[in-house]
């Protein structure tokens, strides 16, 4: 090691240039000592400028962990200048201050000490200074330590912290700070803090990946539990998360009693959609640090995502008991509460947070939108404007909900015009602009050439108010609980899906409403839509179920593809779900992973069969080898064309034409290895598509309305079952049209339940979790929407859905509910009943269960 060259011998009486100010200033404080080197927390402050997972949630979770060499001073009550007993109290508190830098200087305590006491003693005022936060005193007493001795390491090194401990936001602060710090590297190469300390400048500029080099570097030299937690924590803010997960499990390793790093170590596992594995390391630490907020926060997250909101909500409000202002839990929990369709729970939240961060714009968005789905516009409206007053800076990127919330208010201009008009007399697909519709669809910026604004409130349309569940008769009541019962059915019970009882009560009463109007159409009664009298047609049908689902949460655009403008169309509009990208796993679709896997690897032997004959025997024992999607890239080698990627098109067989086939889904598979992977579907809907779909939906309604007709006259078990086979084809081909923006499953199945129960038969059965094996399908999954597209045919998608839903001889109960478009006949009547409160109903009993 290089020897540390001295000062000139000489103590703080001989130096004149301790400042009496300073000395002022230093009376204010106390210093405590605890570790031997004083650390940056620059990464610390970097996560929270870099927020990670759904919508920004993850901020402020990496804190310091006694990491720093000084404590803040602590103010004294004083003020200097004052009294006689303050200039005694100075004159005690700057004696005191520098016996303890005097004693700090002894034991060395401090980077790079020297053999000469005086020198130490005047270097370790100087490591007060930055304890203190007086940054430019510190760098002025190292400066002038350098003038007489230019190569003093520990000057150096200080005065490098110092210009780090400024403020990075000032680039000549980064500059001099990474400049002193290097010379201290050049001079002293072998100390893993300096390498530690630089890694902390360069990794809020930005530098990431000089900053992992340099603490890759300091682990060489000296591995550390600390070392490896920093940099697992820059792997983290990369999004290398399995490279992140490793760090920090050799971190937990050296010191296994790390609540940050345990917490970190489960977020590595929460972003690859290992949402269990995560729990059990957000559990972990709380037995580390029982009143550790972030994990209990985390935690509650983590049930969110898997749809626990029962032990979602627990873990939030233990959150809320430790710190009951703890912005980000109040936040993330009034998110959760909107999403379980608990609005009015969840504005407590919005304006709670608001109270404490007024420029909170997620609970500034989120209050407005609460309001707006509530039907109270007029403050909505005003906390929507509050959001897009907030422009971004230059340069600094725009927040998803800045880009959302022009769209939001709009659209609510829109809802509030129409309250108390019948919803029979217009169109929302056909009122709203094109190019508007385009935009929002797409999640785009609200850049559209000469839109024209939708009028402001109209003062004699009055909000919604809200309306007690005793209020409504008792069959309208008999109707709302029978529709949360149905709506229930629905919910998908697997990982990712929180049960939203505002959905589930839109959507019963869409299932309802949908029985009610077949039955209408069998019996040749015509609807009036659009303002229209006429016979219904199976969009008609389907147009109910998107009203429902529509206004349940206005902030989703549940829009008809087909209805955009011809050039969006034209390019085809794509539905995109990604399974795998990079690290992260959509947690939703994981089951589906198997089935799919199996039909690429069959679509692989089918194309080099055709333009590889040769290589295919070696393809096929390579594919034997194929047990998940990974394991696909060195297949992708055997040809020039897929040696970056593929992409398999699945095919739709036609009943209208046999031996007809549509286009279905796309698969896409890139990358080049582990971690880089692209892992997709999407559905593109061209109008040729469209066309095509709409053609043989056209023909199975045709014949459905024909057989439904038949069975009001007779109600024979083939007739019936016929029916029943006819509707789930239908929905088979609108499933993989996928025609809507928003919402296609949950739309659709509704209508499957609600026509079927307009042909006498009921489901029973709830949608099943997860994988089982049957003797019609190898897999049988809790996602109606996948199985339509996996399935080979409408046949085969007819027998999986039977095979759950336990069809059973409708109630006559049914008959005696009240007519769902006569009771709700607009927009006000529907957002008061998706409000009212719906807890009695579980004290009821449903006489048509």
């Amino acid at each position: 090691m290089r020897a540390v060259k001295m000062a000139p011998a000489g103590g703080l009486a001989r130096r004149p240039w301790v400042p009496l100010a300073l000395l002022a200033l230093l009376a204010r404080a106390a210093l405590a000592l605890t570790e031997r080197y004083p650390a940056l927390s620059l990464l610390q402050q970097e996560r929270h400028r870099q927020r990670h997972g759904p919508a920004g949630e993850w901020a402020e979770q990496y804190s310091a962990e006694c990491d720093s060499s000084f404590l803040h001073f602590h103010e004294s009550d004083c003020d200097i200048g004052g009294s006689s007993a303050c200039e005694s109290m100075l004159s005690l508190n700057t004696e005191k201050i520098l016996s303890q830098a005097k004693l700090l200087a002894e034991q060395k305590r401090f980077p790079f000490a020297t053999d000469n006491d005086n020198t130490n003693e005047e270097l370790a005022i100087a490591y007060v200074l930055i304890g203190n936060g007086l940054y430019d005193e510190a760098i002025r007493h190292f400066s002038t330590m350098l003038q007489e001795e230019p190569e003093l390491v520990s000057a150096i090194y200080g005065r490098g912290i110092a210009y780090g401990k400024k403020g990075l936001h000032d680039i000549k602060n980064a500059e001099l700070a990474l400049f002193e710090l290097s010379r201290v590297i050049s001079l002293e190469p072998d100390h893993p803090e300096v390498f530690e300390q630089r890694a902390e400048i360069l990794s809020p500029l930005g530098r990431i990946s000089e900053a992992l080099s340099d603490l890759t570097k300091a682990i060489q030299l000296q591995p550390s539990a600390r070392l490896y937690r920093h940099r697992g924590t820059l792997y983290f803010i990369s999004e290398d998360y399995a490279t992140a997960h490793e760090d920090f499990q050799r971190s937990l390793e050296l010191n296994k009693n790390q609540p940050i790093a345990m917490l970190y170590k489960g977020l590595t596992f929460f972003h690859r959609g290992l949402l269990k594995e995560a729990i059990e390391s957000f559990k972990e630490a709380l037995k580390q640090k029982a009143d550790f907020i972030d994990a209990y926060k985390s935690l509650g997250q983590a049930y969110r995502e898997l749809g626990n909101f029962d032990a979602a909500t627990e873990s939030f409000q233990k959150a809320l008991l430790l710190n009951q202002n703890h912005v980000q839990t109040l936040q993330l929990k009034g998110m959760m509460l909107y999403h379980h369709g608990s609005l009015d729970e969840a504005l407590k939240n919005f304006k709670r947070c608001l109270q404490l961060e007024p420029y909170n714009e997620v609970c500034q968005y989120m209050k407005g939108l609460s309001h707006v789905a509530m039907g109270q516009f007029y403050e909505g409206i005003k906390a929507q404007t509050k959001v897009m007053l907030n422009d971004p800076l230059p340069g600094q990127k725009a927040s998803p909900e800045y880009l959302k919330v022009k769209y939001l208010r709009e659209y609510s201009r829109y809802l509030h015009a129409h309250l108390d008009t019948p919803l029979t007399e217009y169109n929302t697909d056909i009122d709203l602009p094109g190019n508007f519709k385009d935009h929002w669809a797409k999640n785009l910026p609200f850049l559209i050439e000469n839109y024209e604004e939708q009028p402001g409130l109209q003062p004699h349309i009055k909000d919604v108010l809200f309306q007690n569940f005793e209020s409504y008769k008792p069959d309208v009541q008999e109707l709302i609980c029978v529709a949360d019962h149905l709506g229930s059915m629905m919910q998908y019970e697997t990982p990712g899906f929180l049960p939203n009882k505002r959905i589930h009560r839109a959507m019963g009463l869409a299932t309802l409403e949908v029985m009610q109007a077949v039955q209408r159409t069998w019996a040749n009664s015509k609807v009036r839509m659009n303002g229209k009298t006429r016979l219904m047609q199976w969009r008609d049908m389907f147009d109910i179920a998107v009203k429902w689902r529509r206004i349940a949460d206005p902030d989703q655009p549940v829009l008809w593809l087909d209805q955009m403008p011809a050039r969006s169309l034209s390019r085809g509009f794509n539905n995109h779900i990604n399974l795998i990208r990079g690290q992260v796993i959509n947690m939703r679709y994981l089951e589906y992973f198997e089935k799919i896997l199996h039909f690429i690897k069959d679509r692989i032997l089918v194309y080099h069969g055709a333009n590889n004959p040769k290589g295919l025997l070696e393809v096929r024992e390579a594919l034997e080898k194929v047990h998940k999607v990974e394991d696909l890239l060195p297949i992708m080698k055997f040809n020039s064309k897929t040696r970056d990627g593929f992409t398999v098109n699945t095919k739709v067989p036609s009943l209208k034409d046999q031996g007809k086939e549509y286009d279905g889904f796309t698969i896409t598979i890139t990358g080049d290895k582990v971690g880089n992977i692209l892992f997709s579907v999407e559905t593109q809907t061209t109008e040729e598509r469209t066309q095509l779909y709409h053609a043989e939906i056209d023909a199975l309604y045709k014949d459905l309305t024909a057989k439904g007709k038949i069975l009001i006259l007779s109600a024979e078990l083939g007739e019936v079952d016929a029916v029943c086979n006819l509707i789930l084809s239908l929905v088979y081909y609108f499933y993989n049209l996928m025609p809507l923006s928003r919402g296609s499953s949950v739309i659709a199945y509704s209508v499957i339940m609600g026509a079927l129960m307009a042909s006498g038969k009921e489901v029973s059965g709830k949608i099943p979790k997860g994988k089982a094996s049957i003797e019609i399908s190898k897999y049988i999954s809790s996602l109606v929407d996948f199985e339509a597209m996996t399935a080979p045919g409408s046949e085969a998608f007819s027998k999986i859905a039977r095979s759950w839903m336990n069809l059973k001889s409708i109630s006559p109960s049914y008959k005696s509910l009240p007519s769902v478009s006569e009771t709700f006949p607009t927009l006000r009547t529907m957002i008061e009943v998706l409000n009212t409160d719906s807890s009695h109903c579980l004290k009821k009993t449903i006489v048509v269960v």
